[in-house]
């Protein structure tokens, strides 16, 4: 009886074990892609609490949007100093320094705003961050923006607020934590206001994958006078709509030589649509139904490299061209 008590202890005890993001698992590194695709629908971030069902099965596959993470250049870590990490990723850059204990926003630059936290960065996520975790930290820097250039200062909110199943097309994932992220801007032009800047993001975080699972961002930015710019962006893993036939094209895709000088073949590649692109997102290479791709045009360093067949997305995998 006591052995089938603790059996059944243990098992209770599994299978309500919440994630924990930790940095030797979660935290980024160079050379590391995230698989995204941008999803269509309205997503669902009503849910919180212990133990709950974060219900975004209505959500559908919209387009590929891998983000991809390497090191920052000299003159990039001029701009942002104590930059360790770079993350591109549907035209937003994000430049990031790593510590024991966290990574934290350096700098944040899209193509309408440039927002420079070098003098105090922000908390981006903490290690490690538990269900229940609710922190709050302070940002300053400057900011370049339609004409406008000044000083911006802020709060950031990081809470670990609910915990669960994500139901997400047609998958389930258990066991998720969520991250919510409430960053709140005001910028300033020789002490007066000038506008303001709010970011409220959520990510989904399991065990098992280093990436979240599912992410959305909604971003208000007020210039001025302007009429605020609200902006919505919601990703998702590709894995989330793969279904079992599609499992080919995503595990074998291959190619070869890697590092390539002149050209490159594919392998597994199902006469599927096969893309290069660097890693600001911008593609340079596609070839439609064949079996191989010139590269010696392009310049040396690293690239990225996918195979797309009927919506089918394989991994995106990194390519070093000599």
């Amino acid at each position: 009886m006591q052995k089938y008590l603790l059996s059944l202890t243990l098992c209770v005890s599994l299978c309500n074990a919440q994630t924990t993001v930790t940095k030797a698992f979660h935290d980024p590194v160079v050379g590391d892609i995230n698989n995204y695709v941008s999803l269509n629908g309205t997503p669902d971030h009503s849910s919180a609490g212990a133990n709950t069902v974060f219900n975004n099965s209505t959500l559908t596959q919209g387009g590929v949007s891998p983000g991809t993470y390497s090191a920052p250049t000299a003159a990039e870590i001029g701009l942002y100093p104590g930059s360790t990490l770079k993350y591109v990723n549907s035209g937003t850059t994000v430049f990031y320094k790593q510590t024991a204990a966290k990574l934290e926003i350096t700098a944040l630059v899209t193509a309408d705003a440039t927002i420079n936290l070098s003098a105090n960065n922000g908390t981006f996520i903490s290690y490690p961050t538990n269900y229940g975790l609710n922190e709050n930290d302070t940002a300053s820097g400057t900011f370049s923006a339609q004409g406008f250039n000044g000083n911006v200062s802020g709060n950031i909110n990081i809470s670990a607020d609910a915990w669960g199943t994500l139901l997400i097309g047609s998958k389930t994932y258990n066991n998720v934590l969520r991250v919510k992220s409430v960053q709140n801007f005001a910028m300033t032009v020789f002490g007066f206001p000038a506008g303001t800047v709010v970011n409220t993001s959520y990510a989904y975080y399991d065990s098992a994958h280093k990436a979240p699972l599912f992410t959305t961002t909604n971003a208000v930015i007020t210039i001025g006078t302007n009429a605020p710019q609200n902006s919505n962006v919601a990703q998702g893993l590709n894995e989330i709509y793969l279904a079992v036939k599609d499992i080919q094209l995503k595990s074998k895709f291959e190619f070869y030589p890697n590092p390539a000088t002149d050209v490159v073949h594919f392998r597994n590649s199902e006469d599927a649509n096969v893309v290069i692109y660097n890693a600001e997102g911008k593609v340079l290479k596609q070839s439609r139904k064949a079996d191989e791709i010139q590269v010696s045009d392009l310049p040396s360093g690293v690239y990225f490299i996918t195979a797309d067949k009927n919506s089918t997305l394989s991994e995106t995998k990194k390519l070093i061209k000599k």
